[in-house]
């Protein structure tokens, strides 16, 4: 792990975005509720948290550090059939928190396919990625 002793202790906020693209009758239904699997936003809300907090458990050399809020939330894209997800984590500490909200994100459309499959193989889950960043030394990054 990276020695990260003698930076500052920051307020550190991160947002990151993913889509799960679907059959327009996958997103009635998962709008509607009506997955065998169950309440499909509920639980891959539920799971993008629990996953930010498991970060440093999943990915090799990220530091452990306490996280203060993650929120996971979705916008329905009738439009396109597709779910946009926005994690976003915030922490007070010396290394930021990308990696948390990354990680709500790909497990929150991991979940979302998960529960989704039976009804459509085809779906597809892209373009998970860091939208915004702040705190520490580099100050605010926005990259969307």
């Amino acid at each position: 792990m990276v020695d990260i002793s003698s930076k500052v202790a920051t307020q550190r906020r991160a947002v990151a975005k993913g889509v799960v693209r679907m059959k327009a009758a996958t997103l009635d239904l998962i709008r509607k509720g009506g997955t065998k699997k169950g309440e499909v936003l509920a639980t891959a809300q539920l799971a993008g948290i629990m996953a930010a907090k498991q970060t440093p458990h999943l990915i090799p050399l990220c530091h452990p550090i306490p996280i203060e809020e993650v929120t996971v939330d979705f916008k329905l894209d009738q439009k396109n059939s597709a779910i946009e997800i926005t994690a976003t984590a915030r922490s007070t500490g010396k290394t930021g928190v990308e990696m948390e909200a990354l990680t709500a994100t790909a497990v929150a459309a991991l979940t979302i396919y998960d529960m989704g499959k039976a009804v459509d193989r085809g779906m597809k889950i892209e373009n998970i990625r860091l939208v915004e960043k702040s705190g520490g030394k580099s100050g605010k990054i926005t990259l969307e």
